[in-house]
């Protein structure tokens, strides 16, 4: 006779679900912090326009991953003052955004207003409320709704200034709004008229943190853990090719948000998740050695939030602080140390601002490492 396959008790806390988050920061912060931003491999940027490359995943896995965890929080349950407590959290990674935003000039006149905490922050906003005041079947409604009125807004409203609908980086509708309402002086310098994380494609990144919506309220239901494991396989499989197939019709692009793309990063994050949750939640119940790799990527994931924070900040404080470099010359104490201990050990450049990341990721490894033994948890 067979043991009937363990199942999680609905408000239980998943272990694959924090570790899955964990590897997402830890990697986030990895492309974010090359030992030399002119030797990067291509993986590891961001395709300049259409198309993919892996580092346009990470982003939307998080959104993803909140979506499940609100599932989880909040439980669908209405609970007194919970209005509140949405709002100020949401508030409150939005201003630690703008903070990093603003750091170090304090320039309200040339700060940059979107980013990547404040996307997080009003994503965290609408799925929540969301999923307290819906059911799911209005929720799969409001998915299709956000990525098909999105695909429309974009390929078929005429951008004004333009006279005609496009997707070109600077003069399609997106890049027209944050132009008009954020203008030139508060988007990303890089693209001076408009920002990756701007205003209109926050429309469809909402639609990424409810599919994650979605998947964690399939994965508290009462079915066989076996059931639901394979349902959300099947589920990453169709949401993923439906992403492939929508590029012929509007091109996956990260940086407007495409609906191809929310449907490419949603399906694939379902297939991660239903595989961590399949070897840490149930293989590893019985064979601790299933998950035993996912606990330094764990200590990452409880503590997700507060790590990608300091670690943006962080490396701009060292790059303030100036030391005496080669020859007398004066750099930054970042630049100073990378330089110093990293470079030399490499002839390939490309190899060395790798080591210089990986070196970053695991020096933030350690530290969290010893937080999660003490169970040090900073909830923002």
């Amino acid at each position: 006779m067979q043991n009937p396959q363990p199942d999680l008790p609905a408000p239980g806390r998943l272990l694959s679900l924090d570790a899955f988050r964990g590897l997402t920061v830890a990697a986030m912060i990895m492309v974010n912090n090359p030992g030399d931003w002119n030797h990067i491999y291509a993986p590891l940027g961001h395709a300049e326009w259409h198309g993919w490359t892996p580092t346009d995943l990470i982003f939307p896995f998080f959104l993803f991953i909140m979506g499940v965890s609100i599932t989880f929080a909040l439980g669908g349950k209405r609970q007194a003052g919970v209005g509140r407590k949405i709002i100020r959290r949401g508030l409150t990674l939005f201003a630690l955004g703008l903070y990093m935003n603003f750091f170090p000039k304090f320039d309200p006149t040339t700060v940059r207003i979107p980013g990547v905490l404040q996307r997080i922050g009003l994503v965290y906003i609408a799925c929540s409320f969301i999923f307290l005041n819906t059911t799911v079947r209005q929720q799969r409604w409001i998915v299709a709704g956000l990525l098909v009125g999105y695909w429309l807004l974009l390929t078929v409203v005429p951008v004004p200034g333009v006279g005609y609908p496009n997707l070109d980086p600077t003069t399609n509708l997106s890049a027209w709004l944050d132009n008009l309402i954020l203008t030139p002086a508060h988007v990303y310098k890089a693209t001076k008229v408009w920002d990756p994380e701007g205003i209109l494609s926050t429309i469809p990144a909402i639609g990424t943190g409810l599919l994650g919506v979605l998947t964690g309220t399939w994965l508290r239901g009462s079915r066989p853990v076996a059931e639901k494991i394979a349902w959300l396989f099947a589920a990453g499989v169709v949401v993923t090719l439906a992403g492939v197939f929508a590029d012929a019709i509007f091109p996956i692009n990260k940086k407007i948000w495409t609906s191809s793309y929310v449907l490419l990063a949603g399906g694939l994050a379902m297939l991660g998740l239903a595989t961590s949750y399949w070897f840490i939640d149930v293989v590893g119940v019985d064979k601790p050695a299933y998950r035993r790799w996912s606990l330094p990527f764990v200590a990452y994931g409880i503590n997700a939030i507060t790590v990608f924070f300091l670690s943006g900040l962080i490396p701009r404080i060292m790059t303030l602080i100036k030391v005496s470099g080669p020859a007398g010359s004066e750099m930054g104490l970042k630049d100073y140390l990378y330089q110093s201990f990293i470079v030399p050990w490499f002839t390939d450049p490309t190899n060395a601002s790798l080591a210089g990341a990986l070196t970053f990721i695991l020096i933030w490894g350690v530290i969290l490492w010893l937080m999660y033994r003490k169970n040090v948890i900073i909830k923002v």
